[in-house]
């Protein structure tokens, strides 16, 4: 069973725990490791936000900036050129929230501005000391993800001794900074950041213990979504084509079980059938 929570966003609240809310990625990159340029458009970008919607998306995730292995920032200029017309394209025409993926304190801020109500940030507040001014200000909703060292270093940190133990007591840390800077409780998702600067068996390891987030009485959102550890626990070499969908979804099904509150994907439509059938089993 999972604790229930009441995410408080700007505009909505969403009740997390009784049905596991899916939330759909839509990249408005030219390099993501995944829809590299498909949706760098607006018109598409709104085209594909309709359509996670329409397929069972209870949160839209925008993204203007690949944090993949290998990738290079980019300015906050060409973010919030990627980002905020998409953002202000769909006021009124979106019921579902926006989420913001960035951890630019002025892209949250003009985001916010143009309709986004949460900010979901790879870094947990620590590349931008404004973030949480911006996320209080706003009384955004938001995510801490867990993760290491600065921007350019994200996926080039040492192994974690253990490291759930370590997730959970940084995480702990985030949460109180978070707090501290008047953001509430009740606005807060945490996520142990599955994949970045994390190898295959420690991103195993968090998977296998989401319940261990449990004493920062915060939702637990997880983001396995076609990323590359799957790869390599399933034994299939670099050069090989796979569909990635079957690997994602049985690591959403074991996150799930596990006490996931939140899913991030990019196949919205499948996985929204996959966690329905899953809540009604497990409940």
């Amino acid at each position: 069973m999972r604790n229930h929570y009441t995410w408080t966003l700007p505009q909505v609240s969403i009740s997390l725990g009784e049905r596991t809310s899916v939330m759909g990625i839509l990249n408005v990159t030219p390099d993501s490791f995944s829809d590299a340029g498909v949706y760098s458009a607006p018109a598409k970008a709104v085209t594909r936000a309709l359509e996670i919607e329409a397929q069972g998306a209870d949160i839209l995730d925008i993204g203007g900036e690949s944090s993949r292995p290998g990738s290079t920032a980019i300015s906050e200029e060409e973010e919030l050129r990627r980002v905020v017309p998409v953002i202000e394209a769909l006021r009124g025409k979106l019921r579902i929230p926006i989420s913001v993926d960035t951890y630019r304190s002025e892209v949250a801020r003009r985001s916010l501005a143009a309709g986004a109500q949460i900010v979901n940030d790879i870094s947990a507040f620590r590349f931008d000391s404004a973030m949480a001014e911006v996320a209080g200000a706003h009384r955004a909703g938001v995510i801490l993800m867990h993760s290491r060292g600065p921007r350019e270093g994200l996926h080039l940190q040492p192994p974690m001794q253990n490291p759930v133990e370590q997730v959970l007591l940084d995480l702990e840390r985030s949460v109180n900074s978070a707090v501290a800077a008047g953001i509430k409780k009740a606005a807060i998702v945490v996520d142990p950041g599955i994949g970045f600067g994390k190898r295959a068996e420690d991103s195993l390891s968090l998977l296998r213990n989401v319940k261990a987030l449990s004493p920062l009485e915060c939702a637990v959102l997880i983001g396995t979504s076609r990323k590359s550890f799957i790869r390599k626990i399933a034994r299939i070499e670099p050069d090989t084509p796979y569909d990635p969908a079957w690997g994602t979804a049985a690591t959403v099904a074991a996150a799930v079980a596990q006490g996931a509150h939140i899913v991030r994907v990019h196949d919205v439509k499948e996985i929204r059938t996959l966690v329905d059938v899953l809540d009604a089993i497990l409940e």
